[in-house]
């Protein structure tokens, strides 16, 4: 099993390199997740997103156990559950245990749940953490601007990534200039948005030049724009177009005319409102 050396990694602010195309598992049956991530390994992916809220953690680290693939090979991602805020090291060493490691390289606060006020306590106790060296990254998932500034009022450690979804029908993009301006990394989720991404003439027209898939064209113009991926297949096959998408150069035109989607199509939960707390 050798990786993919063609995709590239992204230096976080901290130092840290990180997969810039990763395998996420959200929504993966935790009966299933083994099996797949396994797959995705075998296909060449040394970056995988999961989180305590997907409940297939323990699945994700029998996958590289089974792998046999050392350890430091492989870029993990995991988030804290939004109910465990108050109680966020114990909650990231379930985390550890579930996945069967003692360190994590990345650590996300899944939602901020403005409602509950508590991600800047949680991140606190992310920051200890990370400086007794559990925690090689720490980061936010679905922060907004504002969200953002109540962290760094108090934030000792600036976040090295933002995760949030992002894709050509809605590209949130002064979030991700924000972010990117703070130095903190955007790392896209629901990458490949609805068919509305997929079947877009700049995307279609592009696919066909090239000879590849739609998919393959949107990841493309994902990472052209230095934004980290974590698309997600069940399909051994799909894995792998998914992957070669690494290799795939877009034209400055191109790529100009999939930005001009932007429609303001959310797929997912607006984080200004969601509570989430049954995550």
């Amino acid at each position: 099993m050798t990786p993919n050396t063609a995709v590239p990694n992204i230096t976080l602010n901290n130092g840290v390199e990180i997969p810039q195309l990763g395998f996420g598992v959200f929504q993966v049956p935790p009966e299933e997740t083994q099996r797949i991530v396994e797959d995705a390994l075998e296909a060449g992916y040394r970056h995988i997103d999961t989180a305590a809220a997907y409940r297939n953690e323990a699945a994700v680290g029998a996958a590289i156990a089974a792998t046999g693939i050392p350890r430091e090979g492989i870029f993990i991602t995991t988030k804290l559950r939004n109910g465990e805020q108050g109680m966020a090291r114990e909650a990231f060493r379930n985390s550890c245990r579930e996945l069967g490691v003692d360190y994590v390289d990345l650590y996300l606060i899944h939602w901020p749940v403005p409602s509950r006020n508590l991600f800047p306590e949680a991140w606190k106790a992310m920051e200890t953490l990370h400086a007794d060296g559990e925690i090689r990254a720490i980061g936010v998932s679905n922060f907004l601007a504002d969200h953002l500034d109540t962290l760094l009022q108090s934030a000792d450690v600036v976040p090295a990534v933002n995760q949030f979804e992002l894709h050509p029908t809605f590209q949130q993009s002064e979030l991700a200039a924000k972010s990117r301006s703070l130095g903190i990394a955007v790392e896209a989720y629901s990458p490949l948005g609805q068919g509305a991404d997929l079947n877009a003439e700049p995307v279609a027209t592009a696919a066909e030049k090239y000879g590849v898939s739609p998919a393959q064209v949107v990841l493309a113009w994902h990472l052209s724009h230095g934004t980290i991926v974590i698309p997600k297949s069940a399909n051994s096959a799909r894995m792998r177009d998914n992957l070669a998408a690494a290799g795939v150069v877009l034209t400055t035109e191109e790529i100009s005319g999939i930005t001009a989607l932007e429609s303001g199509a959310r797929i997912g939960s607006d984080p200004a409102v969601a509570a989430h707390s049954q995550m």
